[in-house]
């Protein structure tokens, strides 16, 4: 018997891979970051390489290393390094490394002196998000020294990549602006005699409505898990792979005018059934969704009433006939009138990204359904993520 659980539907991420796949005539760069954006690292990978995906992002060095030490030969690249870190175990691994500024491409050099061979590199301009890449300005003497060192066998430049702004926004002015940036600073890199295999921009968001950005490769994320990045209705094709539930543990009866849950935030307006439900914010459960979070228990979706505590919350339940052992979901894919992810982001006002990453890692089991990207999976140490049916 089981109390709590997150279930990932491998096939549903093999699916969806499959669906951006046909959509485009780039490759496919699969982004497994974060825990699998809260889905399972390497369950997340082999289902998006089983769907098509011939490429695997993720933002650290560690995370492309424990690809490599799953076993996973696809090419990955890892993006986000800070100084000091241990590159040549990338560059030994062959791992792609993203370099951004003249103090990045140096730390790669120094990296392939300790590795004896030369470094991936896919170099990055900023276009416009003031994050990571060079800016414009900068950006003719990045293309210059990466030249030399890829001249001198140091380096290869695989690459050159940037990041939108507002994708998620299509129509947005900055996206054109964007793209015009990008391809001025493809034709400086040229200049220089920097001719990447690979030039990448699209995010989840341009992969669905701009194939005029897909360029050699595309990056989806969040849409590889089934979520849409955009607002309107849910993209064709695309299957939520993730559900989060939990058997409620007690019901009680209160009378009107009931206090529930820390600094009674919510006050029950008749006699009331409260349901116990053994989720929080120690397993992933927003504690800003207290009086708004939906859940579906019952038949019915009610909001969580009252604060979400670190390992449980409640819900009023009035009249309606609920007991112990009742399964409430928090989502789903929306299949049986349970809220989805995105719902949730709604109700709280965030993103459905953060909704299913914050389920990454937690106490509560990830059960795996489906088959793919399963048979190569390793042992899982006790404790850790099964494949399977819950008990």
């Amino acid at each position: 018997m089981w109390q709590a659980e997150v279930r990932v539907d491998l096939d549903a991420i093999r699916d969806n891979v499959a669906t951006l796949r046909a959509g485009t005539t780039a490759e496919v760069m699969a982004v497994v970051k974060a825990d699998g954006y809260g889905h399972g690292m390497l369950p997340a990978a082999r289902a998006a390489l089983a769907g098509g995906a011939t490429w695997l992002g993720v933002a650290t060095l560690g995370e492309a290393l424990a690809l490599r030490r799953a076993g996973l030969t696809a090419p990955v690249l890892a993006w986000l390094h800070a100084p000091g870190l241990p590159l040549h175990e990338g560059v030994e691994a062959g791992v792609d490394l993203s370099a951004g500024s003249l103090p990045q491409l140096g730390e790669l050099v120094g990296a392939v002196r300790r590795a004896h061979r030369p470094a991936r590199v896919h170099l990055k301009l900023d276009t416009g998000l003031a994050r990571g890449g060079a800016t414009p300005a900068d950006w003719p003497s990045l293309a210059e020294a990466a030249a030399k060192a890829q001249a001198d066998g140091e380096i290869e430049v695989v690459g050159v990549w940037s990041h939108f702004v507002y994708a998620d926004e299509p129509g947005h002015e900055t996206i054109d602006h964007q793209l015009a940036v990008f391809a001025e600073g493809l034709a400086t890199a040229e200049r220089y005699g920097i001719e990447p295999r690979y030039r990448h921009i699209a995010n989840s968001a341009a992969t669905l409505t701009r194939p005029d950005a897909h360029y050699d490769l595309v990056r989806p994320g969040v849409a590889i898990y089934g979520l849409s990045p955009l607002p309107g209705p849910q993209p064709a094709g695309l299957r939520p792979a993730m559900t989060a539930r939990a058997r409620v543990t007690l019901t009680k009866r209160v009378p009107a005018g009931q206090g529930v849950s820390y600094g009674h935030a919510y006050h029950t307006s008749r006699e009331s059934t409260l349901a116990l439900v053994p989720l929080g914010y120690g397993d992933g459960v927003p504690r800003h969704a207290s009086n708004v979070g939906p859940v579906r228990l019952g038949g019915a979706v009610r909001p969580i009433a009252g604060r979400v505590c670190m390992d449980q919350f409640v819900l009023d339940c009035g009249d309606d006939p609920v007991a112990a052992g009742d399964v409430a979901t928090l989502f789903g894919p929306g299949d049986d009138g349970e809220p989805t992810a995105t719902d949730w982001a709604e109700a709280i006002g965030t993103i459905n990204y953060e909704i299913v990453t914050r389920f990454g890692g937690s106490r509560v089991p990830r059960i795996y359904d489906g088959t793919a990207g399963v048979a190569a999976s390793p042992p899982e140490a006790p404790g850790s993520d099964s494949t399977g049916e819950a008990g």
